[in-house]
């Protein structure tokens, strides 16, 4: 049996930080990963460009994780932002910010940030073993003692990081082997769910609409009659209903309220800019302009094309009736739908398509300060096996990064 001082499960963004934070310590670290290559959900992320982080501070990027992003209070006062952004400038990754704050590399090629940080690890001195599936965790008098991989070889070590990730992109290696790990060695698993991911209704007409974008529109989120999220941005119609960065962003919020056997509509107003009596002056004055026209040029100028034959559907005003002779109770109706474009959510993609994976080891087992387990001496999770997942625009990415710097120092310092 081969010793090491420290064994990373997993070779993703938390558990690379993790194995070359432990390394730069002086700490001997193997690092066992399933695939064949390291790093590979990271290559793919942010479709293919790397959203590595966000430049909100601290108490909105916090916000971003709900209820749990306090959990990650101590995780980001030793490695935020700022000290991410830093890191991989140091290591020849050039940086640039884009809108929302949101922070890729200048190249847009994720590629370049995972090939940057595996050259990190190895120059640090971390021993990365790809191809080994770790089977189980050696547990001995309520301490971690080492780790077996399929096979039957064990590896010892009284320090023992587990990144393995969520169950998304199953491909990239995230097939739920850290939630088998965290619940054999005695861990509550709160029930796994896909997050950011495109939300599923039969209101969305199966053909015209796929792939139409809108841009700055307001999206709110109703469950049983109430308001329980309004977000403003971009929404993409699917073939099967709803995606888009605001729609990813609300999308536990439905899975979870349909799960509780909850009514979820999502509401679209198409033209937040204007308030029901700026719309109605605008339609007025339309109407007045060209009263002879059809009506389907109103909604030329209002729409993208593909959309008029939903909002003809949803009328049921002919689309050659007279701009003259619409009456002020359609009038009124179309500036309803324009505020209120409504659909009702049935469920949501599968968990292969979410970008990231709700639920996983409990948050209440685990030191914030450390990110050790109360239950197992020597054993630790980070990432995105652990209960907590934030909107889009880099915050998970970065919480991956924190929780495996904090991780790995702590791993070290044992």
């Amino acid at each position: 049996m081969s010793s090491h001082d420290i064994i990373v499960v997993g070779a993703g963004a938390a558990g690379l930080m993790a194995a070359g934070t432990a390394a730069e310590a002086g700490r001997r670290v193997l690092v066992l990963e399933s695939m064949s290559d390291p790093a590979r959900k990271l290559r793919i992320t942010g479709k293919g460009r790397c959203n590595l982080t966000n430049t909100e501070a601290v108490p909105a990027f916090i916000d971003r994780f709900g209820r749990d992003g306090r959990f990650l209070r101590q995780a980001f006062a030793r490695f935020f932002a700022p000290d991410l952004m830093a890191f991989f400038e140091g290591l020849g990754v050039a940086l640039k910010e884009e809108r929302g704050g949101r922070v890729f590399p200048a190249s847009g090629r994720a590629p370049e940030v995972a090939a940057a940080l595996v050259k990190w690890a190895s120059d640090v001195g971390v021993t990365l073993a790809a191809g080994n599936s770790v089977s189980s965790l050696v547990l001995r008098d309520g301490k971690v003692h080492g780790v077996r991989i399929r096979g039957g070889t064990s590896y010892h070590s009284e320090a023992v990081i587990v990144a393995t990730g969520g169950l998304s992109y199953p491909r990239t290696g995230s097939t739920g082997d850290g939630y088998r790990l965290a619940k054999s060695a005695g861990h509550t698993l709160v029930p796994t769910r896909p997050a950011l991911v495109p939300l599923e209704s039969r209101d969305v007409p199966r053909d015209g609409l796929t792939d139409l974008n809108l841009r700055n529109v307001s999206a709110r989120v109703l469950v049983d009659g109430k308001k329980k999220a309004e977000h403003f941005g971009e929404v993409t119609f699917t073939a099967t209903g709803l995606g888009g960065p605001i729609i990813l962003t609300v999308s536990r919020l439905a899975i979870d309220a349909i799960a509780a056997g909850s009514e979820v509509l999502v509401q679209l107003d198409l033209k937040p800019a204007l308030d029901d009596q700026k719309l109605d002056a605008r339609l007025r004055r339309d109407i007045d302009q060209d009263g002879r026209a059809p009506f389907r040029v109103l909604l030329d100028g209002l729409l993208p094309q593909k959309l008029i034959p939903l909002c003809l559907n949803r009328l049921d005003i002919a689309p050659d009736k007279k701009l003259h002779q619409i009456t002020g109770d359609e009038r009124k109706t179309l500036r309803a739908w324009l505020k209120c474009c409504e659909f009702r959510i049935h469920g949501s993609r599968p968990m292969d398509e979410a970008i990231v994976t709700a639920g996983g080891v409990s948050l209440k087992e685990i030191d914030p300060r450390t990110m050790a387990s109360r239950l197992v001496d020597g054993l630790y999770f980070v990432g995105e096996v652990l209960d907590v997942d934030g909107d889009t625009g880099g915050f998970n990415l970065q919480a991956a990064f924190s929780t495996g710097r904090l991780a790995g120092a702590a791993a070290a310092e044992r």
